[in-house]
């Protein structure tokens, strides 16, 4: 799956500097933490550091359900990640893949590498068997929302949601 997304990539925006999505590593946890703070300032979140650190020790265990892969560029730099977790769908016998959090560099959009993200989820929703994958983002990111919607049509279905405290 990780080869089928960097081919992929490479025919799709031959003249980026996109070399491999790949799993991510625990060496990535420097360039993770400072694309991670990025992604909490974008979405105006101030996520406290045991947080911080219960995520990425969960990306790091196998066993946790979470995962990522990281958008590597040809100088060996992480300027991207995805993370994703299957889970029961009751309408289906398959699993269905929610992803959670997509971001890339701000330097580098526009390159294909969210797009390569994504399609990396979904290749591995293909090879696990899972019945597809769904994803949020706010309304008014109009930038995502345009690579989104040239990928999938935009879903009916609206979200609710209780918050609770220090849960």
């Amino acid at each position: 799956q990780r080869n089928d997304a960097r081919e992929r990539a490479r025919r799709l925006w031959p003249r980026h500097s996109l070399l491999m999505i790949r799993a991510l590593a625990q060496s990535d946890k420097d360039a993770w933490l400072r694309l991670w703070d990025a992604y909490c300032v974008f979405y105006k979140q101030d996520v406290p550091d045991d947080v911080t650190a219960a995520t990425w020790s969960r990306l790091m265990d196998a066993g946790s359900g979470l995962r990522g892969f990281a958008a590597v560029d040809d100088a060996g730099e992480v300027v991207g990640f995805v993370t994703y977790f299957p889970h029961i769908k009751t309408w289906s016998a398959n699993d269905i893949c929610y992803l959670e959090d997509l971001y890339v560099d701000q330097t580098v959009r526009g390159g294909g590498h969210g797009r390569a993200l994504i399609e990396a989820v979904v290749d591995a929703a293909r090879t696990e068997g899972w019945c597809g994958v769904y994803w949020h983002t706010d309304s008014g990111n109009e930038t995502a929302r345009g690579l989104y919607n040239k990928l999938t049509p935009v879903s009916d279905k609206v979200r609710y949601e209780i918050e609770i405290k220090d849960g």
